[in-house]
């Protein structure tokens, strides 16, 4: 996101080069301009833009055709109608950037929810290789302490006796590795939970904004 980055005078320049160029000053037409900005930030300094720039509208020149009552009456409604299409147009354009605005915040709002549904299967698997690691254990160790026995059992020497100490003590070795591999693993998915916290903050900050925004 980089509501930060995006200022008024950005989105004003934008703004202002679209409408000396012609063209119709959009929500969206002013953030393939500025290149940047999330929807919200860019609808703020837009609103503010025009707000700024807003002129009352000038009627045509009231002036009395040279013709009959009839063609009088029609040239009435004629102004009457040219009078309001500018205002007319700003409520119009008002209400598409609105709809683009709602519609770029349930896109994120999708987007929140795959991401959701994603963690929660790295946590499924996190579950899992825990699972797996406490059992790998448990087998390494009774397979050792089998073999101790079986060798102690059969020949009581000194020599081996040493000879098995240092083979344990290779597998021991071994399995804590493997355990450090693991845990590196895990640490790694914790922190991209940590990442989902952050979205969800912000994707209730982006709801909040956009109840205001269906309220107005």
């Amino acid at each position: 996101m980089a509501d930060q980055d995006i200022t008024y005078d950005e989105v004003a320049a934008a703004a202002a080069g679209l409408q000396g160029d012609g063209q119709p000053v959009t929500l969206e037409a002013v953030r393939a301009v500025v290149g940047n900005g999330s929807p919200n930030a860019v609808y703020k300094h837009l609103a503010a833009w025009r707000a700024s720039n807003s002129k009352p509208v000038e009627p045509p020149p009231a002036t009395l055709p040279e013709s009959l009552v009839a063609d009088l009456a029609a040239w009435a409604r004629q102004f009457a109608h040219d009078a309001g299409a500018a205002e007319r147009e700003a409520l119009a354009q008002s209400d598409a950037d609105r709809d683009a605005l709602l519609a770029a915040g349930d896109a994120l709002e999708a987007e929140r929810e795959s991401l959701r549904v994603e963690l929660a299967d790295r946590d499924e698997t996190i579950e899992r290789l825990n699972a797996e690691l406490r059992n790998a254990r448990q087998v390494a160790m009774d397979a050792l302490v089998s073999k101790a026995k079986d060798q102690l059992a059969i020949d009581g020497k000194e020599a081996q006796l040493t000879a098995l100490r240092a083979e344990i003590e290779r597998n021991v070795a071994a399995q804590a590795a493997e355990s450090d591999r693991r845990l590196a693993a895990e640490m790694e998915l914790v922190g991209a939970t940590t990442a989902r916290s952050a979205l969800e903050a912000e994707n209730a900050d982006l709801r909040a904004q956009l109840q205001a925004a269906r309220k107005r």
